[in-house]
This record gives structure tokens, C-alpha cells and sequence, in this order.
């Protein structure tokens, strides 16, 4: 029987390299995509059917919407109700606002609702949602729990001064320059509820990790074509996809509770 993985924001960016990746996998996986719009879910489906027309997974829209507690236990609800159990969680759903709050086009939104959507979505709404999951992942005979953090996220990365968002602003206020403090911030409390999920089910023997797939021009922030020009990777370019579905199939186990990138571990 193929395992079955539930994939959040699986219909664009980093979320649809992982079902790529798995679709053109040698065994089959029922992957559940999970997206907000039914639509867009099922357009990347029809996309990777296409990508791959021989692949012998199998793809089921989840519509889930992972800062709304409602749409979570509605998802919850038909995986229950269709297979009764979960074998890998990929916790990717996840967003970045303050590039769009610097640039304007967050016009509805204070900087501190848009510190609190930021938390929302990348860490309190990914902790709603696998506290919910949890049961289904405890009838698997081999559960994994995945969580897909940021490069940025590394306290002990802060030093670094290639990294874009590590640059020293001029003295003086305003400051300006590539920050992103909320996204920063949330995907470093990400990597501690990773732990906090990996103490929570060591004992069940779910296999915990959080996963930095490297600098990808995604939609993540409201601008891609700004994101290349720092330096970041066309996803579906990138080895994101294929790593992750290494994690997925075992070849990282022994990074388990760590935050892992494809080169190693990544530093707290």
C-alpha cells in the first residue's frame, strides 16, 4: 500500500517541487495536496499529471487554510474519513509580509498585524494543524513529521555576512535595506516547536524533522523576480524537491530532531 503524505501550500513554489518529486518517485504515494483555493490545487494536479503522465501516485485536493481552526478540522475530517491514518506530514504551507508592508501593499494591515499574521502562518497556524493530524500520524507504522523552515532562521547564521538579509545598514534612522525581521523571527521559533514535536512523540516513534531547502525565488514574499536578484534559486531549478523526498524516504534519519539542510546541519 503506497504511504500517504499531506503536503500544505502544495500548489505553487517549494510545496509543488516536493510533489514533483515524489510523483517521479519508483514507488507509488497517495499525496494529499492541501491549498487554500480548490482550484489552484487542482491545476498544479493537472500539472504534474501532465509533467509526469506515467507516474503511478495518485494526487486528492485538500482544501485547508491553516490560520483558520475551522477549515483545519474540516480537512482532518475527510483524511479520517477516507485512509484513517497519515504517514508523513510536510508542514510547508507559510508566508513572508514584510517585504510587501515595506513596499505599500499592505494598506489593511499595522506592523503589528503583520508581525501577528506572519506568527499566524508560518508558527502558530503549523502548530494547530499538527496537533490536529497527530492521531492520524500515530496509526502509521512509520509516521514522519516534517517542517519546512528558512535559511534565515539561524541564530548562528546572523553572523554570516553573504547572507543578504546579514547586511549592516548605514547609521542613522529610518534604516533601509532587505530585512525581514517577522519571517526571521518566525521560522526561528518554527525550529523550536520542531523540538517540541520531537520530544513530544520520540516515544511514538514519529520521525521529527525541520528542513532548510536552500534560497528559492518563491512567492513567498510578493516578488520572486526581487528574491532572484539577491541570489535565490528558481525552485523548480533547485534541489529542494529531491531532498526533501530523500528526508521523506529515510536517507536523513540519522539528522532526526535537527534542522537539516542538503549539505548537513544546519547551526541553531
Amino acid at each position: 500500500m503506497s504511504k500517504i503524505v499531506l503536503i500544505t501550500g502544495s500548489n505553487t513554489g517549494i510545496g509543488l517541487e516536493i510533489v514533483k518529486a515524489l510523483a517521479g518517485a519508483s514507488k507509488p504515494y497517495t499525496i494529499l495536496m492541501g491549498g487554500r483555493t480548490p482550484q489552484k490545487v487542482q491545476d498544479a494536479i493537472s500539472t504534474v499529471q501532465k509533467t509526469l503522465p506515467s507516474t503511478s501516485s495518485t494526487f486528492t485536493p485538500i482544501q485547508v487554510d491553516i490560520e483558520s481552526d475551522g477549515s483545519i478540522e474540516q480537512a482532518f475530517a475527510e483524511v479520517r474519513s477516507k485512509y484513517g491514518k497519515l504517514d508523513i506530514l510536510v508542514n510547508n504551507a507559510g508566508a513572508q509580509f514584510d517585504q510587501q508592508l515595506a513596499a505599500g501593499k499592505l494598506t489593511t494591515l499595522s506592523a503589528r498585524d503583520m508581525w501577528n499574521k506572519t506568527w499566524n502562518v508560518n508558527t502558530t497556524g503549523t502548530h494547530i494543524l499538527t496537533s490536529t493530524f497527530a492521531p492520524l500520524l500515530l496509526q502509521s507504522a512509520d509516521p514522519r513529521l516534517l517542517f519546512i523552515t528558512s535559511g534565515t532562521s539561524t541564530l548562528a547564521g546572523t553572523e554570516n555576512p553573504a547572507i543578504p538579509v546579514n547586511k549592516v545598514p548605514p547609521k542613522g534612522w529610518p534604516k533601509t535595506g532587505f530585512s525581514v525581521p517577522a519571517y526571521r523571527s518566525a521560522k526561528a521559533g518554527l525550529n523550536m516547536l520542531m523540538r517540541e514535536w520531537y520530544r513530544w512523540l520520540k516515544e511514538d516513534g514519529v520521525k521529527v524533522f525541520a528542513i532548510s531547502p536552500g534560497y528559492l525565488a518563491t512567492g513567498l514574499g510578493g516578488d520572486p523576480d526581487f528574491s532572484k536578484r539577491m541570489g535565490a534559486q528558481d525552485p523548480s531549478s533547485s534541489s529542494a524537491g529531491p531532498f526533501i523526498r530523500s528526508v521523506i524516504e529515510g536517507q536523513r534519519d540519522a539528522d532526526v530532531g535537527k534542522v537539516i539542510n542538503k549539505d548537513g546541519i544546519q547551526p541553531w
